[in-house]
């Protein structure tokens, strides 16, 4: 059976650490926990559960996800945030996948849970991610803070049954403050790279990322959570360009 490395990102998750670490505690041969110095009791659960911790101030998504995988036992990985856990049928299909591992990378669907309701549309579901690879074949890239695991040229990629369970916000609250967060991240990203923003841009964009995650990625079927997303969707939107317009009127 092959050596598994699991590596979980923290920062102040004392309220999510244990049930991502219970989820995985029968498939890590090394549990790997990068944390960006907690002030909370993330780091002491952490410990208490038999993780290996290493204090990591915050490099960046990708960053920190790759000085994850360059810190594992092994060069067979699955990669988590604190905030997720396998349910039961992805526990299974990555313990078969575990005894051969004869694909590159395996992919797997996200479902995630918004303010206590497990949300499958508005372009949040299946949500397909690669998280359990082999670490010479696979980097972590993308824009910041949207990252993405690359796998090499020629790699084989198998989808697995189940779900990573995504427990992303408790409230709106704290859905409005990630967005203030990430546009943020995501404006300077897109400014650096040399894209530009316009005032149509700043106010068709957010109309358009609108109607896609309510009508045509069909959130008007998660109800009330479905409105709130595809609201706050358009919004972040809206920040984005807006700040990105406002880099550009700065560095003229």
């Amino acid at each position: 059976m092959v050596k598994l490395s699991v590596v979980i990102l923290t920062y102040n998750e004392e309220r999510n650490i244990e049930r991502c670490i219970r989820s995985v505690e029968d498939l890590a041969d090394d549990l790997l926990v990068v944390d960006s110095l907690s002030t909370d009791r993330t780091r002491e659960i952490a410990l208490s559960l038999g993780a290996r911790i290493i204090d990591q101030a915050f490099l960046g998504y990708k960053e920190q996800k790759n000085f994850g995988l360059d810190h594992a036992k092994y060069d067979h990985v699955l990669s988590l945030d604190a905030d997720e856990a396998l349910d039961e049928k992805l526990l299974e299909a990555v313990k078969k996948a575990k005894q051969s591992f004869s694909a590159d990378g395996y992919s797997m669907n996200r479902l995630t849970n918004y303010c206590g309701k497990w949300i499958r549309h508005s372009g949040w579901y299946p949500d397909v991610k690669i998280r359990l690879f082999d670490r010479r074949k696979a980097r972590w890239k993308g824009r910041n803070p949207h990252d993405r695991l690359e796998m090499h040229k020629g790699s084989n990629v198998v989808h697995l049954p189940g779900d990573i369970l995504h427990y992303s916000f408790y409230s709106v609250e704290e859905h409005k403050a990630q967005i203030k967060r990430f546009t943020e991240i995501s404006a300077k990203a897109r400014f650096d790279e040399g894209q530009r923003s316009s005032l149509l841009k700043v106010w068709i964009s957010p109309a358009a990322k609108f109607f896609k995650s309510y009508f045509v990625k069909l959130g008007i079927l998660d109800g009330y959570s479905g409105w709130m997303i595809s609201r706050y969707s358009a919004y972040a939107t809206f920040l984005k360009y807006r700040l990105l317009l406002r880099l550009q009127q700065e560095n003229k």
